[in-house]
């Protein structure tokens, strides 16, 4: 008999992942601009709770975007750091 382990459908402890940059990056302007959504549901989202203040987070696809889009900010910074 095998046993397999799936990653949850959601990612509720995102804040908790990113904590280290949490105080870094302007979040609002992070939401508008990879995911073209309100800081509101971006803060949400962050926090493990739907709009309804139910359980809710990232979904696999949006911590896949999520990943990409930090992977862009982070060469946008190193691209800027390099012109100096």
């Amino acid at each position: 008999m095998e046993t397999t382990i799936k990653k949850p459908a959601v990612v509720a402890d995102m804040k908790k992942r990113l904590a280290d940059i949490t105080l870094s990056v302007s979040w609002m302007d992070f939401a508008n601009r990879y995911f073209s959504k309100s800081s509101s549901w971006f803060y949400h989202k962050m926090d493990g709770i739907d709009g309804n203040g139910g359980i809710g987070g990232f979904n696999e696809e949006e911590v896949e975007h999520l990943r990409g889009s930090l992977f862009d900010l982070s060469e946008r910074i190193r691209r800027a750091a390099e012109n100096i």
